[in-house]
């Protein structure tokens, strides 16, 4: 029979020299019920991950995520969670890469005894294609364990099922409410869910979004890049290209005055970032082109940044190289930075005493790194402390044969994400 761990105790008693138990946890010692699970769970969380990365999910394989989300929806109700698959609704937010089918969600709710709701977010959708997994299936070396998606964000989906399993294990259920939401469209921005993320992100006391940490040092985020494109398009006219050029408008030189003349509205000291990556013109080797299109990847540090580059853009495209061309001009805010706030730091520092529990430095990145994420959307109207990058340590992601978790990493991430739960449910970490 499991005896549940009263709120203020449930702590391992360190014995002081006189001899009487404390409930608080001695510096650097390891609270050891929790540390014991965490360790018993290693095993069965690498067996989840490799269920999981045995499913292509791309972004766009809504066979491969409808696959997905009912097995994950099976094991977070075999947790005891009520657990809803949703569809994206009228709220989407449709990009140019929008898939016409977007993967739905799964949300699941905790009920507990406490007053403190509790966000838990990852993605299960990927960014590569349906085939693939034929020739690079889920594998085990030393200590990595690789597989397509499984530093991002199969561990991601693993640590908090396993997490949860953790607290069930411990009969803890003193938060007020721990929701756990699973999607399957943060590759392509989050279309679907964006509008859900903000929602219960705005109800939560805390998130924290189980992106990987990096295999160079654990570490914890606090703030990542937003993310923005800048979708041009030019209209000229066709004209055969030898016998008759002067009658046509050339839509690709139009098309490269416009990203020449564009290319320098990067700013280092904002941290704001405008690059193109694609761009296409023409149809026939013989014929003036008509048609033209190009994309620029913009990064921002701060929401109020996109407004200015957008207005930047938008004025510089006036000038046209070629007169009777139709220069237009779409700019998409796909993914809101993560702005650092104080209590999220304060509560990220103390995750730190937490890590230090069982002999591990816990780096918090204070810098965005350039990518963006989920922890974004559910910050916007957050009233507590949004954290991201409670995963596993893992590299290699969007790359072919060499995305990794460190093995390793798998008992103090399951601990610290545990412990930081408890705490933080009772009050203790604020």
């Amino acid at each position: 029979m499991k005896t549940r761990l009263p709120a203020a105790c449930y702590l391992r008693a360190i014995l002081l020299l006189c001899g009487v138990a404390c409930i608080a946890v001695a510096q650097g010692a390891a609270v050891e019920p929790v540390a014991a699970l965490a360790a018993k769970e290693k095993a069965p969380l690498l067996d989840t991950l490799k269920d999981l990365v045995s499913i292509e999910s791309g972004s766009g394989d809504r066979e491969g995520l409808d696959k997905i989300s009912t097995l994950i929806a099976a094991r977070l109700t075999a947790l005891g969670g009520k657990v809803e698959l949703l569809e994206a609704g009228s709220d989407a937010y449709r990009m140019v890469d929008t898939p016409k089918q977007i993967g739905r969600m799964v949300l699941a709710r905790f009920a507990g005894t406490g007053n403190k709701k509790i966000l838990l977010i990852a993605h299960m959708d990927t960014v590569y294609l349906r085939g693939m997994l034929e020739k690079q299936p889920f594998r085990i070396d030393g200590n990595r364990a690789y597989g397509l998606g499984i530093a991002d964000d199969k561990q991601g989906i693993a640590t908090i099922l396993h997490t949860v399993a953790l607290l069930k294990t411990l009969n803890f259920r003193d938060y007020g409410e721990l929701t756990v939401l699973i999607n399957a469209d943060e590759e392509v921005s989050s279309p679907g869910s964006r509008a859900l993320l903000t929602r219960l992100g705005a109800d939560a006391d805390a998130v924290f979004s189980f992106e990987s940490s990096r295999v160079e040092s654990d570490r914890l985020s606090l703030t990542t890049a937003g993310i923005a494109a800048v979708v041009l398009k030019v209209e000229g006219k066709a004209s055969h290209a030898g016998s008759a050029p002067e009658l046509g408008r050339n839509a690709l030189y139009e098309l490269s005055h416009q990203i020449l003349q564009t290319r320098d509205l990067s700013d280092a000291k904002t941290g704001l970032k405008m690059n193109w990556t694609i761009s296409s013109a023409g149809t026939n080797r013989n014929v003036i082109p008509a048609i033209g299109s190009a994309v620029a990847d913009v990064r921002v540090l701060r929401i109020a940044d996109y407004d200015g580059i957008e207005a930047k853009v938008r004025e510089r495209i006036k000038t046209q190289l070629i007169a009777d061309t139709k220069v237009t001009m779409e700019f998409e805010r796909r993914r809101p930075p993560l702005e650092m706030t104080p209590g999220a730091e304060t509560l990220a520092r103390y995750a730190q005493t937490i890590y230090r529990e069982i002999g591990w430095e816990l780096v918090v990145g204070t810098v965005a790194e350039g990518g963006g994420t989920d922890a974004a959307f559910a910050a916007l109207r957050a009233k507590g402390p949004v954290i991201e990058r409670f995963g596993l340590r893992g590299f290699g992601g969007h790359s072919n044969d060499a995305e990794y978790i460190e093995i390793d990493s798998i008992e103090p991430r399951l601990y610290l994400a545990a412990r930081l739960i408890m705490d933080f449910a009772i009050g203790k970490a604020k």
